[in-house]
């Protein structure tokens, strides 16, 4: 059977957490109303959301999410925010890659900028502005690279 045919609580991770009675992670992402509806047609920011209901249905120690808010609508954005805060607070470890500078600064302790593959810099986001001499954090990353690089992302 097809992924695309089958409905997100027809899918072993998610059909998990509901045989766990989970429900809280469905409500705190937002995804009461895709629980038994096909997969095919979700929009991206749905497809992104039971992602992330994948990636910590089994309440992992460690979390690694790339662009998690990508094509996510503004309340989901910060349904999850509070969510990856919340897991953080529990002492989780929570790795993710984003090009949002606003969001690398209100949830990260500790941010790498890499280019070309490499670590260019490596603090907090306090530190990052001093190293670099800059106002914002973004202008922080523009600087630290020493390129364009990041500007074409």
């Amino acid at each position: 059977m097809a992924v695309a045919s089958i409905s997100v609580s027809e899918t072993p991770l998610v059909l998990y957490t509901l045989r766990r009675a989970d429900d809280a992670l469905i409500d705190a992402l937002g995804i009461r109303d895709l629980a038994d509806r096909r997969t095919q047609g979700f929009s991206q920011g749905e497809r992104m959301k039971v992602a992330i209901a994948r990636a910590l249905v089994h309440d992992p120690d460690t979390i690694l999410l790339d662009e998690p808010t990508n094509g996510l609508d503004i309340m989901s954005v910060r349904a999850l925010r509070e969510q990856l805060r919340h897991l953080r607070s529990e002492g989780r470890c929570v790795l993710f890659s984003s090009h949002v500078m606003q969001e690398v600064a209100a949830l990260c302790d500790r941010i790498v900028i890499l280019g070309a593959g490499r670590v260019v810099a490596a603090g907090t986001a306090s530190e990052l502005i001093a190293w670099s001499g800059a106002a914002t954090l973004e202008d922080a990353f523009v600087a630290l690279l020493g390129t364009g690089e990041g500007l074409a992302a």
